[in-house]
């Protein structure tokens, strides 16, 4: 490659290239792209996964941040007539634009730690356009995404991911796999929203003020932490007793605690 297209890493991007080609193969076969399907590749990089899900057949938008990075992507894909490049923040990006149809993006993303919970709640906003997404994280994350009620891991993010999406921690990675090699293992997650909520919330904006209340203070009881939108009495109406920590409650406690919120602030 010649000087005109070599590119570091830059560290304010949280830039770890994968460059491991049996872990390339092996992230392509959890993903198994096909002809015709819409994939949305979230930071390419230098196109580690990018050449995989286009000789799949599929149609693929890519977007990158890093300026620097588009010559190069452009160089290696810009002929092929499935591949758009989109230069922008994938976290300010209206997937919306790609497809109106119900569950037809695919998403994938090597995603930097600085970005990854907002930008998965971003997708979630988009839910209903997504069939399924597969990203590698810091593998404390994925852990987190993925742990039960009664866990150290179970918390906003476990329950706010899991009331859209069935999770599957599909398998670890080390930090080998990258140039640089982060100072992390890595893991990669499979989210597949729901097509029937498992436990819609009349409200799933106070569903999300309840969880972050409750566990602003995780090691408190719900009584104590939520005190400020439900009394005593309001949680023992909703089914929950109030001497409970949160972590040890699951994702229907929770709908009900804001579903409780939900009737009480339609009465006031």
């Amino acid at each position: 490659m010649s000087e005109l297209y070599q590119h570091r890493a830059r560290k304010r991007f949280g830039q770890n290239f994968l460059h491991d080609a049996g872990v390339i193969h092996r992230i392509l076969r959890a993903i198994h792209p096909r002809e015709g399907e819409r994939l949305v590749e979230i930071g390419p990089g230098q196109g580690a996964l990018t050449a995989g899900l286009l000789g799949s057949g599929a149609q693929l938008d890519v977007i990158e941040l890093d300026q620097d990075l588009i010559p190069l992507l452009k160089l290696k894909f810009g002929l092929e007539p499935r591949f758009s490049l989109h230069q922008g923040d994938a976290l300010k990006f209206d997937f919306a634009q790609l497809s109106s149809e119900p569950h037809s993006l695919r998403v994938v993303g090597n995603l930097p730690y600085n970005i990854s919970t907002p930008l998965i709640f971003h997708l979630l906003d988009h839910a209903h356009l997504i069939r399924d997404m597969h990203f590698m994280l810091q593998k404390e994350v994925v852990e987190r995404l993925a742990a039960g009620p009664g866990s150290g891991d179970w918390g906003r993010l476990s329950i706010m991911v899991q009331y859209h999406c069935r999770v599957e921690h599909l398998f670890n990675v080390g930090p080998g796999a990258f140039n640089p090699p982060p100072k992390v293992d890595s893991a990669i997650v499979r989210l597949v929203p729901h097509d029937v909520l498992p436990h819609p919330a009349k409200d799933h904006r106070l569903l999300e003020r309840v969880v972050r209340e409750a566990f602003n203070q995780r090691r408190k009881t719900l009584r104590n932490t939520l005190k400020q939108l439900l009394d005593a009495g309001a949680i023992e109406a909703a089914g929950v007793d109030g001497s409970l920590r949160p972590e040890q409650l699951d994702l229907a406690a929770f709908v009900r605690l804001a579903d409780q919120l939900a009737g009480q602030t339609s009465a006031d």
